[in-house]
């Protein structure tokens, strides 16, 4: 685990935090802007960011998983 220092940083990953990123942006704007009806509308920017993210690691654009770790006593 210690050897992993890549932090994770995919395309997967880094689409999904932009688009929630882009949707906490633009949900703060409008309740700014006391837009009631289009900030709620905006909130579901966030959680599209989650399943694409989760559509490109399932297209391998993600983290491939890491072989299991022997210790000593196995």
């Amino acid at each position: 685990m210690a050897e992993n220092h890549d932090h994770g940083h995919t395309p997967a990953a880094w689409t999904a935090v932009v688009i929630i990123f882009i949707g906490f942006c633009v949900s703060g704007a409008l309740m700014v802007m006391d837009q009631p009806l289009l900030f709620w509308l905006s909130l579901a920017i966030i959680p599209i960011g989650g399943v694409v993210g989760a559509v490109m690691r399932g297209m391998g654009m993600g983290k491939k998983p890491l072989p299991p770790v022997r210790t000593a006593g196995e």
